[in-house]
């Protein structure tokens, strides 16, 4: 089992948690002016690394509350977490 650092909470189970996929993804600045295809891409098409990722998290069990994680997909080695709108942690990227 993972144990998940919470940046609000501390250290947690992961049953606590629910993945909310890849962070950092901007919405588009004038999404009426995007094609149906500019919207299948922002929507559905997501880097899927083998190796470091920044993702997103919430803490459902716990404060409730949204945070970025950067782990490692093909070691489940967690990096560090950090809150929404800082940068992640230095190895990360």
């Amino acid at each position: 089992m993972l144990l998940i650092p919470c940046p609000f909470c501390g250290k947690r189970e992961e049953t606590e948690f629910h993945h909310g996929g890849e962070a950092h993804i901007e919405r588009p600045k004038d999404p009426d002016a995007l094609s149906d295809e500019a919207w299948a891409e922002y929507l559905f098409m997501r880097t899927n690394p083998k190796g470091v990722f920044l993702e997103r998290w919430v803490h459902l069990a716990g404060c409730r509350r949204w945070f970025n994680m950067a782990r490692n997909t093909a070691t489940n080695e967690i990096l560090g977490s950090y809150k929404i709108g800082e940068k992640p942690p230095k190895g990360a990227r």
